[in-house]
């Protein structure tokens, strides 16, 4: 059954940890039939290398990004081979974008599966490592983190490109070009602008060719009509057509996450209970900063997923 106030939200990449989802797999079957549908198109063991691997690996862009979206996917079918209540909306922060799509009926898993991990290799070589950078900005507002960007670039790339929540906002672009908006919203009044480990300027122009090489495969994936609507990245609104959701998902490589829109776009559909699906509590948490009346679930834990569907049963 359909709880109209309640939606699912998926996480990006930066949740990933290795043992993750132990404790769920060890209760719900639909953990590992998920990993193991997933390592099937990957060619290697995903679980093995989330559960026994090293932290290094599994931050690797290419391995990340699959790993992030079979995590998540797995829970939601958790949730629901459990009678969880069917959510009316779905949104992702980044990578989560693709999850909150597989779960939502508008492609397939091992479509998924496929793309993001060619997303991954593709976001990771646009820009040699060392040459690209990000970092979190807190306490400035929007305008004025767009304004030390603005002044920064020169003759290079900086740009806002994750509005998390107001007074939390990342950048990135060129090294050189991120340095110096660093100092320029420390000027500002900036509590903390601090650089981020992450060698890849996500989400800017410099994407733009990943983009451009991953558009025909995306193109070429079957998608659907959503079966619950998603609130997309590039504009914080839904979109129904899957011609336009292709376009949205080429797009997105290399615009603005506009995360506080998606959230306060759900607050005035009537969402006022969100479940974060996948793990970590990262959006959760981004969430009350957003909306202090929303209520937030996690659901990486047995324990967390009962109490979340006792919550949210309507």
């Amino acid at each position: 059954m359909t709880n109209a106030r309640l939606a699912f939200v998926f996480p990006g990449q930066g949740s990933q940890q290795i043992g993750m989802l132990a404790e769920a797999a060890a209760e719900f079957p639909e953990i590992r039939s998920t990993f193991s549908e997933a390592s099937d198109v990957l060619g290697y063991d995903l679980w093995e290398l989330c559960q026994r691997g090293e932290q290094a690996d599994i931050n690797l862009t290419e391995r990340t990004q699959p790993l992030l979206l079979t995590s998540s996917v797995a829970l939601y079918r958790a949730w629901c081979a459990r009678g969880g209540a069917r959510p009316a909306l779905m949104a992702g922060h980044s990578l989560g974008e693709w999850s909150a799509l597989v779960c939502s009926g508008t492609l397939a898993f091992v479509d998924a599966v496929r793309l993001v991990r060619e997303r991954g290799r593709l976001m990771q070589e646009a820009v040699p490592a060392g040459e690209g950078a990000m970092a979190a900005v807190i306490g400035l507002d929007d305008a004025a983190v767009e304004k030390a960007c603005s002044e920064a670039a020169e003759d290079e790339v900086v740009a806002a490109v994750n509005y998390n929540s107001p007074g939390q906002v990342v950048i990135a672009g060129s090294k050189a070009a991120v340095d110096r908006a660093i100092e320029n919203c420390k000027a500002a009044g900036a509590k903390r602008a601090m650089p981020l480990p992450v060698s890849a300027p996500f989400h800017t122009e410099l994407m733009r060719p990943a983009a451009e090489k991953l558009a025909p495969q995306i193109e070429q994936a079957e998608f659907h009509v959503p079966e619950i609507p998603v609130i997309h990245n590039v504009h914080a609104r839904r979109e129904l057509d899957p011609v336009a959701i292709k376009a949205l998902m080429v797009e997105q490589i290399y615009s603005p996450v506009r995360w506080t829109a998606c959230v306060q776009e759900m607050s005035r559909d009537g969402i006022d209970q969100l479940v974060e699906c996948g793990p970590g509590k990262v959006l959760a948490g981004l969430a009350k900063r957003i909306d202090r009346s929303l209520s937030c679930h996690n659901i990486e834990t047995p324990a967390q997923l009962n109490e979340a569907a006792l919550a949210t049963a309507g």
